[in-house]
């Protein structure tokens, strides 16, 4: 073989090795291949899903699935914005600055989400089951069944979700820690009958074991009402029914979106005769509570939160005996 022809052969093969290099470094990786892999299996409301193991951009749809992000350190990308005290309540503030609001609990904005990009997306099939394939379509997505007084079994499954499950444990064992220094604090007091009012638009109801507030007083160990203590969510009643709302202690709390709706339903209630006759009223031991932080949040943040100033309520009914 001639020399001129070695070279020719030798630059070839040099040419050849420097195009298969040059192809290497340039192939892009496939979008998240650090996690490629690196997935795992929840179950939830809808089926199964695989879900990364790492999430990066995560988006939630619920405003108790936010408290539990935040809870659990992961701070979301997006999230609905909350039903008072737009864009998020006020308790969640600094930890929501950056936050995108991505629709509302009953309307989330599929657009807005997909412009987030998320790796996963976690909502509630009591809210959004209708958008569930569209929501699927644009990342991972995982519901929890139920709102209201599930928060503790939805906690669990969004931190089995973003793979915090470790870190889930140690904030449910801070909560399970405040309920008992409550209770013990409470004392005598547990055996009081206990009723929660709420006064809404047009309404009035009283709420029960399977509502958020009925799930944290039925830890600490209060004694509830006939009414209160059934295993239900709620009931309303009418002007006429006020006696019913009676208890031993009343907690009470108005959903006013600020249109002062909610507010004339308080005002026109509480004056009424009916509502100062009752044996609480008289004695009292009615106390007017944050409606966010006893009921619309609904998550673990202002489960802790309820807890101190029940808390505050029961010192203050113990420094007036």
């Amino acid at each position: 073989m001639s020399g001129l022809k070695q070279r020719l052969i030798r630059s070839l093969l040099i040419v050849s090795a420097m195009m298969i290099a040059l192809v290497g470094c340039s192939s892009s990786p496939a979008p998240n291949s650090e996690k490629t892999g690196q997935t795992h299996t929840i179950k939830h409301a809808m089926g199964t899903t695989k879900v990364p193991t790492e999430p990066k951009r995560v988006v939630v749809l619920t405003n108790e699935g936010l408290e539990a992000l935040l809870a659990l350190g992961v701070k979301p990308v997006g999230a609905v914005e909350s039903f008072t005290e737009k864009p998020f309540y006020k308790h969640l503030l600094p930890e929501t600055k950056g936050v995108k609001t991505v629709g509302t609990e009953h309307e989330p904005n599929l657009e807005t989400i997909a412009s987030l990009k998320p790796d996963l997306i976690i909502g509630n099939k009591m809210r959004q089951e209708k958008v569930y394939n569209q929501l699927n379509a644009i990342a991972p997505t995982v519901f929890a069944e139920e709102l209201r007084g599930d928060w503790k079994t939805n906690f669990n499954l969004y931190a089995q979700a973003v793979n915090k499950v470790e870190e889930g444990k140690k904030v449910l064992a801070d909560y399970d820690k405040k309920v008992q220094e409550v209770k013990q604090n409470a004392g005598d007091l547990l055996q009081q009958k206990v009723s929660v009012v709420r006064f809404m638009a047009g309404k009035t109801r009283i709420y029960q074991q399977l509502s958020f507030t009925g799930v944290l007083l039925k830890d600490v160990g209060f004694a509830r009402t006939e009414l209160g203590q059934k295993e239900e969510f709620a009931q309303e009643i009418s002007k006429e029914q006020l006696p019913d709302a009676d208890g031993d202690i009343i907690f009470y709390f108005t959903y006013d979106v600020g249109d002062k709706k909610g507010d004339a339903q308080e005002q026109e209630m509480t004056n009424d005769p009916l509502w100062k006759n009752l044996t609480a009223v008289k004695n009292n031991r009615a106390f007017k509570v944050d409606d966010v932080i006893w009921n619309t949040a609904g998550g673990v943040k202002a489960a802790m939160l309820m807890l101190d100033q029940l808390n505050n309520i029961v010192n203050q009914i113990k420094v007036a005996k």
